[in-house]
């Protein structure tokens, strides 16, 4: 008996007395982050289906790193529009460092919750 052969283009190994599927999961050395970890416990427990596909297809763990990339861009584009229209600027840093702190907690707070709603959790935002 050969130790691997070769069957509608799935290769399988020889254990025992019996051929196993040789099956790889794709090598993704990105993080899947904060934004990845909160949407994969999000599709486990409202979207089972949907995660068990991208569990078997291999694809779960590049999908949650790429989501996690995009919503980190997209937390960084609104933080830097909301600033920009509030005028949170340096010159308010330098001027009152405390009103700087606590405009720039609130735009990151929001910022992060359009996020979440967009992206981690998929809800439209209202």
């Amino acid at each position: 008996m050969k130790n691997k052969m070769s069957e509608n283009g799935i290769e399988y190994v020889l254990v025992g007395d019996y051929y196993i599927p040789d099956l790889k999961l794709p090598n993704e050395e990105r993080s899947i982050g904060k934004y990845g970890r909160m949407h994969r416990d999000y599709l486990k427990e409202h979207h089972p289906v949907r995660f068990n596909h991208l569990v078997l297809e291999g694809q779960l763990w590049t999908y949650l790193a790429d989501l996690n990339e995009q919503a980190q861009r997209r937390l960084q584009l609104i933080i830097r529009q909301m600033q920009e229209a509030e005028s949170v600027n340096e010159e308010l840093k330098a001027y009152d460092q405390l009103a700087w702190v606590r405009a720039m907690n609130s735009i990151h707070n929001r910022a992060e919750e359009i996020t979440l709603r967009e992206l981690v959790y998929g809800e439209d935002v209202v």
